[in-house]
């Protein structure tokens, strides 16, 4: 009787395994992928940020980048106000500074 199952065994042991196998590929595919890319897009625009760019922070400040470093930003809100943020707070770019070419 024991030996009968076993030889069944090893097609039980797939069958516990695939849905295993299955959910990693569906959370790969609707979750991870997705996330991976919306970082990268993210770090590409961090990283193109230049003088004059108007931005919006992660907190809805609006201002216009008047010094950028590696780490921080310095930001002209008004004609008299300039705050300093970290370069990771910004959150999107509102209009791109014309370049010379433009």
């Amino acid at each position: 009787m024991w030996l009968a199952s076993g030889t069944g065994g090893s097609g039980g042991l797939v069958g516990m395994i695939l849905p295993f196998v299955l959910m990693f590929a569906v959370f790969y595919f609707l979750l991870i992928r997705p996330q991976q890319r919306k970082s990268k897009q993210r770090n590409s625009m961090l990283s193109q940020l230049k003088k004059g760019d108007k931005i919006t922070t992660i907190g809805g400040l609006h201002g216009t980048i008047m010094e950028i470093t590696d780490d921080t930003v310095v930001l002209r809100v008004n004609d008299t106000t300039k705050m300093t943020f970290d370069r990771s707070a910004i959150n999107n770019v509102v209009q791109s500074a014309p370049t010379a070419a433009e």
